[in-house]
């Protein structure tokens, strides 16, 4: 049993069974102490009597977005279905009505405990030293991709496009797996499998079973007995040799080619594409059951330009890895902007090819500078509006779509922006500085959000510099 500690809240009415879920869940080897103003660090669990415009607000604080997990416990019995949606939208990592007090105090204490456990393991340098990235994107994914290949032996599906990672995912899982660690990881890249030697590359064959055969050799479902079968790009997969994997990933039996014996195995199976197979399913292009047969479980691996904040991480966990040193040299700030705002089409890849080519030309104890950057990969373009990106984009489209009102929009940047860059700076005053406003204009704004929510009455202030 995980031994932590987490802290507890209370919106709305207190009611009596609040005691019995605290003690046990200290049973249960979580301890639980008032939440102390300003310190929200950690795993959570917040008591409330009802939804709230100032228990929403808590709840997305305190978890910074989902990054720390946050449970959320009605105390009024029943909760809604738009109050659940509303808190898991807002960063709560899930939602439990008090009905039963001893079967919700379980159900806490279990949830918690997994959660720890799967955050620790997230945190560890196995994963951090191997699948880098500190954004809340990232860390939900890693927290999927852990849960799912630590706390369970079902197949996994890795989406994502060329260069996201999804090869140093499925080498993950095939270390995190508590069934199958031992044995080896296969690794077989299907879209470079001539359509002549696929019965030979997966089920191995018989000597003189076919011209060249000159000895027996096992294919990757015999190497792989006891460890992980890593498909890799499965979407590319002629349709015409889908039907015998299908059998054979689904009875876990084979046979060689020129042989009549069945032969069994068993082994972890993770696939990866960066195809979207279930559109390829809906088009006749890959068969249904061998999707649903391998897909139990799938998790979709970000773009690099869906999580810009880890490109600066990234970036210095390849300087050290490529000049084998334990602090990766200073980057100055122009070179920061052009990582960050740069476009990646190959994704992480190309990201690791341009750090070595600037590594390449970096002399000396400085830090690294714009000269340093290849003269065929400098900006031709002005990205003073660079920031203004895809996703950006996107989010205002759903709200135009969904009618919000141009006020309610700008509402939204804006404390998204206050809210992000008060995560960054760690205080008001600093975010205040790198958002070029005064910290009193910040103190004021947030006053005015805490009045309109008590009495809504109209739109926040602007904010004046």
């Amino acid at each position: 049993m995980i031994k932590t500690i987490v802290w507890q809240q209370t919106f709305g009415e207190r009611v009596e069974g609040t005691r019995s879920i605290l003690d046990a869940l200290t049973h249960a080897g979580i301890g639980v102490l008032p939440l102390s103003p300003g310190e929200v660090e950690g795993a959570g669990i917040v008591f409330f009597h009802e939804m709230s415009d100032r228990l929403g607000e808590f709840v997305r604080d305190a978890s910074r977005g989902g990054a720390r997990r946050v449970l959320a416990v009605a105390t009024g019995g029943a909760v809604t279905q738009q109050t659940v949606w509303q808190l898991l939208r807002h960063g709560a990592s899930d939602v439990l009505a008090m009905d039963g007090r001893a079967e919700v105090a379980r159900a806490a204490a279990a949830r918690l405990t997994r959660w720890v456990e799967v955050d620790a393991i997230v945190d560890s340098s196995l994963v951090r030293d191997n699948l880098v990235g500190e954004s809340n994107t990232w860390r939900a994914v890693m927290r999927q991709l852990v849960e799912a290949a630590h706390f369970t032996d079902a197949p996994i599906l890795l989406q994502g496009d060329t260069g996201s990672g999804k090869e140093l995912a499925a080498r993950l899982v095939h270390s995190l797996d508590p069934g199958h660690g031992k044995g080896a990881l296969v690794v077989v890249d299907c879209g470079a499998i001539a359509p002549e030697l696929s019965g030979s590359e997966f089920f191995g064959h018989e000597r003189g079973s076919f011209t060249g055969a000159v000895s027996a050799r096992d294919g990757a479902f015999a190497l792989a007995n006891g460890g992980t079968l890593f498909l890799d790009e499965l979407g590319d997969l002629p349709l015409r040799l889908q039907p015998e994997l299908l059998r054979a990933v689904q009875e876990c039996t084979y046979k060689r080619v020129g042989s009549n014996m069945w032969q069994k195995t068993h082994f972890r199976l993770v696939s990866a594409t960066h195809r979207d197979l279930l559109g390829a399913v809906e088009q006749g292009q890959f068969r249904g059951d061998l999707y649903y047969r391998i897909a139990s479980i799938t998790i979709h691996l970000p773009s690099l330009r869906d999580r810009s904040e880890d490109v600066l991480p990234l970036a210095r966990h390849f300087m050290s890895a490529i000049r084998r040193l334990h602090e990766p040299p200073e980057i100055e700030g122009i070179v920061e902007r052009y990582l960050v705002e740069r476009a990646y089409p190959g994704n992480v890849r190309e990201l690791r090819q341009l750090v070595m080519r600037i590594m390449h030309r970096h002399v000396g104890p400085g830090p690294i500078t714009a000269g340093d950057i290849p003269e065929d990969d400098r900006p031709d373009v002005d990205l003073s509006t660079s920031w203004l990106d895809i996703p950006f984009e996107g989010a205002i489209r759903r709200a135009v779509a969904q009618g919000v009102s141009l006020r309610e929009i700008g509402q939204a940047a804006t404390e998204t922006a206050i809210r992000l860059a008060v995560d960054i700076e760690g205080n008001l005053q600093n975010a205040a500085r790198r958002l070029h406003v005064t910290d009193r204009a910040l103190q004021m704004r947030r006053a005015a959000k805490r009045q309109v929510h008590s009495t809504p009455t109209g739109p926040l202030p602007p904010i004046a510099n």
